[in-house]
């Protein structure tokens, strides 16, 4: 019994002293004058620098006609996927650099500044490419994606994340707390799982303190298994009417039990820990 309130005291204690850390930051944000209204302005400006870049790829693309051209755009839903995979499956094999690049570009794009539609350029790879392919592009625009999100929050996003997500960003950081010794187990957790948004994890890892190479490295593997789902589906486009198909209740299982694999490591080193302390 005093074991056990010897736990929960330290537990709470150390809960109090992380969100105090967090508020300490916080104040320290503001005496160096961070400003979420001045953040967002500079998050603006890198955000239309991308948007040219963007639009210096897509220059480069081959001519196209003009109802082939009203295809290439983000897709928002499945039509809009198979216009897209019908008209880059024309020019995939002739303009093999200029396809892949565009795909490449477009998904690192979408994964930074979080804009949806990035699941069904995951489904549109299983169409394009062979599967290791497909499924190792998703993989590293996922994980370069969500980096240079995560760059871009170390950068400008603190102000913003201390003002309006303060107390879902405290409550993270104790979980980060909790997780620290394998933590790259956790990361790969939350990517396969529901649990979290994406943006969330992307945004405010960097004001907890989660490292970069431990961020990139599960984010990498934690998007895997649900890419594998929906690059699968991808071989199939055309019969999809919408992203939902793409998951199936077999699917569903294998993701709870890979879901499961990736965290039992982190629950049996603290059992461990625990039996022999």
């Amino acid at each position: 019994m005093k074991t056990r309130m010897k736990n929960s005291s330290e537990f709470q204690n150390g809960k109090a002293e992380n969100k105090n850390d967090f508020l300490i930051s916080h104040e320290k944000a503001k005496m160096q004058g961070g400003s979420a209204r001045m953040s967002l302005l500079i998050l603006l400006s890198i955000f239309l620098c991308a948007a040219f870049i963007m639009s210096l790829v897509y220059h480069n693309f081959p001519e196209l006609t003009e109802e082939e051209y009203e295809t290439i755009k983000i897709p928002k839903n499945m039509d809009d996927a198979k216009a897209l995979g019908r008209v880059l499956s024309k020019y995939k094999d002739t303009y093999y650099v200029q396809v892949l690049v565009g795909y490449f570009a477009t998904y690192i794009f979408l994964q930074t500044f979080a804009i949806p539609g990035s699941i069904f350029l995951s489904i549109l790879s299983g169409f394009l490419y062979p599967f290791p392919l497909a499924l190792f592009l998703v993989c590293l625009c996922s994980g370069l994606g969500a980096s240079f999100c995560y760059l871009l929050s170390y950068v400008v996003g603190r102000p913003v994340v201390y003002k309006y997500l303060t107390d879902k960003a405290v409550k993270w950081s104790q979980q980060v707390e909790k997780h620290r010794e394998h933590l790259i187990n956790y990361i790969i957790f939350l990517r396969i799982t529901p649990f979290l948004p994406n943006w969330f994890i992307n945004i405010t890892s960097p004001v907890i303190n989660v490292p970069l190479k431990t961020f990139f490295i599960g984010t990498f593997l934690g998007v895997a298994p649900p890419s594998f789902v929906a690059i699968k589906a991808g071989t199939t486009l055309y019969q999809l009417t919408t992203a939902g198909e793409a998951v199936s209740w077999n699917s569903m299982i294998v993701l709870v039990v890979l879901a499961v694999v990736s965290i039992l490591p982190a629950i049996f080193q603290k059992k461990l820990k625990q039996k022999f302390e």
